[in-house]
């Protein structure tokens, strides 16, 4: 696929302002998000190079989106504005991943960038070219710090078909959650998976394709493609059914396979199936997951991004060569209480059978973890949001972890 000049795109918008109808302007939206998020992760080992990471942030994310031009053809834009400011923070207590680091062990005060994103609307189909925040099983951006992670390409999406939803794009450079500069796109590695590479340690393509099918209101059924250039290519398959069983009752199917393998210039050969079953009883859902990795490698997908995983949680994505991990969840959302906006959510995950290539025995690894949301209904600080998220992670092969995060959030609408 031709790599794709997205700033010769991005700068035609200039042209806008003079055909622009009034839709252009009449459907636009635009938005403030406020974060101010505390960090605090404890690594419970002796020998550990760093005892703890500890640091407090605030962000804003100010996002628009405008209407498209009237027309055959409608042309639109968008803007995406961050700005992240540290609040506390030392050499000793870095590594949270929402600051940026200065080069001398410190955090940077602050760090901020512009996303424009031109799009053009054809039918039931839409072109976008620019900052994208593609949330795809092949690549879903992480927004868990004060930041979302950002890339920059083109993506289009086409909905001509009833029930039919298809994608296709190239994403050519990645910003990170707690950077303002874009580079390349690398590849995942680290802990158990094995995964090697040779010259080419990041890409610049990244080319994407996919199709969803609603079969009717319980299922759907996926299959991406994806490839990084030099490094792996995947194939994603996967299907989410909801059974309704009575008033309030309800299981839900979320079964998912993929097959990565090499492209040139790496190891990689992984096939991971996982799936997830919850039972829905009005107020309460019962969770269960499954996850296992085959082949020479664990599972391939782009650094710094969520990988499509019913087992990636807070702090583990248990991943590694061979892993077999289970998973056991709870969620209780307090409206049926009397209390409309509390939630909460628990689970356990256990890991084995993991290859610790260069080291005797199996590896095994467990994570426990804990949210609790509120979300104000009315009054002076409506919709103002408050979570805890609490971790303890164990592995026999790398760093134990206690985790907390702190979370305040506001969006506020502007039109």
């Amino acid at each position: 696929m031709k790599k794709i000049s997205t700033p010769v795109l991005v700068s035609g918008l200039a042209l806008l302002p003079s055909f622009a109808h009034a839709d252009f302007i009449a459907d636009s939206k635009a938005s403030i998000e406020t974060r101010n998020f505390y960090f605090n992760r404890d690594y419970r080992q002796d020998e550990a190079s760093q005892s703890y990471s500890e640091e407090w942030a605030q962000s804003f994310l100010l996002r628009y989106e405008s209407g498209y031009t009237d027309g055959t053809v409608g042309v639109g834009v968008d803007a995406l504005g961050l700005l992240g400011l540290k609040l506390d923070s030392s050499p000793d207590r870095t590594g949270s991943g929402m600051l940026p680091n200065n080069g001398s062990g410190r955090a940077e005060d602050d760090y901020s960038s512009l996303g424009l994103t031109a799009k053009v609307r054809v039918s039931n189909s839409t072109l976008k070219v620019g900052t994208l925040l593609p949330k795809l099983p092949v690549v879903q951006y992480n927004d868990s710090r004060i930041l979302p992670q950002t890339f920059e390409g083109a993506l289009v999406e086409s909905k001509e078909i009833s029930n039919l939803t298809l994608q296709a794009g190239q994403l050519q450079q990645v910003k990170m959650r707690n950077s303002s500069n874009a580079e390349d796109i690398a590849m995942t590695r680290g802990n158990k998976r094995n995964i090697q590479v040779g010259s080419h340690l990041a890409s610049d393509r990244f080319n994407l394709a996919g199709a969803s099918y609603a079969w009717n209101n319980q299922l759907t059924t996926n299959y991406h493609y994806a490839n990084l250039e030099n490094l792996y290519h995947q194939h994603y398959l996967s299907a989410v059914h909801l059974l309704p069983i009575a008033d309030g009752h309800s299981l839900k199917s979320d079964i998912r396979w993929a097959r990565s393998l090499n492209d040139g210039d790496s190891n990689v050969d992984n096939s991971a199936f996982n799936a997830m079953f919850t039972y829905k009883l009005d107020a309460h859902s019962f969770g269960l997951g499954f996850q296992r990795m085959y082949g020479e490698t664990g599972f391939a997908y782009i650094n710094g991004t969520d990988p499509y995983l019913v087992n990636y949680v807070q702090i583990g994505d248990f991943a590694n060569k061979d892993e077999q991990s289970w998973q056991l969840r709870y969620d209780y959302n307090f409206a049926s209480f009397g209390l409309p906006g509390l939630s909460l959510m628990t689970r356990y995950l256990r890991g084995d059978n993991i290859d610790l290539l260069t080291q005797q025995g199996e590896g095994e690894e467990w994570e426990r973890d804990t949210d609790i949301t509120y979300v104000v209904q009315s009054g002076l600080l409506k919709n103002v949001g408050f979570k805890v998220r609490n971790s303890t992670f164990r592995s026999n092969f790398g760093n134990d972890i206690d985790e907390t995060r702190v979370i305040v959030s506001y969006t506020l609408s502007l039109w």
